[in-house]
């Protein structure tokens, strides 16, 4: 018996869970509200490590870095190999010291990896993980010439040196592989390859408005696109910032925040060579919030500054209610999602986000507005706004809710979702666990259309199409 599996949602979680049961010969429909796959909040790397944030604990670092270590496998051409930077102002109360316990067990974790399993070596040379700058270095880094096609740390913190004001940071600076994610790209490789499945169906413009049990499945009513019903043996809720809404239908009570993001694009005209990705740490909402600096080709720049005048918002974090598992954003929030951004505010908070990053990188006062910004919603499951591991629950027979908070959870999740099928009786003959992420149709894509649609995608959101292109091989 080929099992029916409908999936609500066709983000990143909705996609993967698609793929890996696709491959595996199920019957899969996708829903999908909006026109396209893969919308939703942005995302910019793998976070091999979880080094950007100091507040959460080493055990969710080691297990993001486990994750990353197996997205990069799924989604090969996803990845940016370029590095990130880990610089601690000297208006913060912390130190670069303080983070180098936690990078030594990270770095001894991925070299365990990798003895376990040389395809585990995604992130460079176990003993290259994570690698210290001096100021003396960095000084003498700075009257080089930068390089086109960096190849060593050394090459990619010439551009760094060259701009970083040093009286605004601590030393040493750290580099570490957390490497970029084009989400352009995945959405292009994601949506080639389930359209070549034949056992997979997409409905996109379609939206979930009523579920109900039918015998041991569900019966679904969709309108939209495809307006009608659908009988599934397993439902599969990837419905993002708006799971909440299929619970509701099911009359679950679940407790989940939604937090609203923006993420700002400039662009450097000025900008030399190839950069890393650059993070200032700073306190999560205070002014001196953490920035982030992610390059794109020509010249532009994706900017977080966790602030609220920047990044967050201050009723952009909502919690659900004992009448509803579905938090409720504001009006205005929720009107960027589904219209678009006033002109006014896209150029004010993008240009708060250039004056933030412009304290320690200050020839970066230069750049201008880009584009609108990458922005969206994230459900984080429970009540602690700072988690940042989640996968999956099963709150009823043959019903996955997806709780990722970041994309490399995908993976953990999807095997998860197997294992239940398996569990139910809905999935038989699987493939050994090594093998899982070696989906042939997502690896035969040909470069050159994969290229050209996440380039095209890019421009039908209102993105510069160099912003659906690698950095870097």
């Amino acid at each position: 018996m080929k099992s029916k599996i409908v999936i609500a949602g066709g983000g990143v979680a909705g996609v993967s869970a698609a793929l890996l049961l696709g491959s595996l010969g199920m019957e899969v429909t996708l829903l999908e509200r909006q026109a396209t796959l893969v919308l939703g909040p942005p995302f910019c790397h793998l976070h091999a490590g979880g080094n950007l944030y100091r507040e959460i604990s080493d055990a969710q670092c080691r297990t993001l870095l486990r994750q990353s270590i197996d997205f990069a496998k799924l989604y090969p051409f996803v990845v940016d190999r370029r590095p990130t930077v880990i610089a601690v102002p000297t208006e913060d109360a912390g130190t670069p010291e303080a983070l180098l316990p936690r990078l030594e067990l990270l770095r001894e974790d991925y070299a365990a990896l990798v003895a376990q399993d040389s395809a585990n070596e995604v992130l460079g040379a176990p003993e290259g993980y994570y690698r210290l700058f001096g100021r003396q270095e960095l000084k003498k880094l700075a009257e080089m010439e930068p390089v086109e096609k960096p190849s060593s740390p050394e090459e990619w913190m010439i551009p760094v040196a060259r701009h970083l004001d040093f009286d605004r940071v601590k030393f040493p600076l750290i580099l570490v592989q957390e490497y970029g994610l084009n989400l352009f790209r995945l959405a292009a490789g994601a949506g080639l390859t389930l359209e070549a499945m034949e056992r997979v169906t997409i409905h996109r413009s379609t939206r979930l408005v009523d579920v109900e049990p039918s015998g041991e499945g569900w019966r679904l009513r969709c309108e939209g696109a495809f307006t009608g019903e659908l009988e599934a043996d397993y439902l599969i809720n990837a419905a993002g910032f708006r799971t909440g809404e299929i619970d509701d239908m099911l009359g679950l009570r679940e407790k989940r925040m939604v937090e609203f993001k923006a993420a700002y694009t400039s662009r450097w005209k000025d900008r030399e060579a190839r950069w890393p990705e650059v993070i200032f740490h700073g306190e999560r909402g205070t002014p001196q919030g953490m920035g982030q600096f992610t390059p794109y080709p020509a010249g532009y720049v994706q900017l977080h500054g966790m602030t609220e005048r920047i990044t967050l918002y201050p009723d952009g974090l909502v919690a659900s209610t004992e009448t509803s598992s579905q938090p409720r954003l504001p009006e205005h929030l929720l009107r960027k999602i589904e219209k678009g951004w006033p002109e006014d505010e896209l150029q004010e908070r993008t240009r708060r986000a250039i004056k933030h990053l412009a304290r320690f990188l200050p020839d970066f006062a230069q750049a201008e507005v880009g584009s609108p910004p990458l922005f969206g919603a994230q459900q984080i499951p429970g009540e602690d706004p700072t988690l940042r591991v989640a996968e999956v629950a099963f709150p009823l027979p043959r019903y996955a809710r997806c709780e990722i908070v970041k994309v490399s959870s995908v993976t953990d999740m999807a095997r998860e979702i197997l294992r239940d099928l398996e569990r139910q009786g809905l999935a038989e003959g699987l493939p050994d666990e090594s093998a899982l992420w070696q989906i042939p149709q997502l690896h035969a894509i040909e470069e050159a259309a994969l290229a050209q649609r996440a380039r095209r995608i890019a421009q039908s959101r209102g993105y510069p199409a160099e912003m659906g292109e690698r950095c870097i091989e």
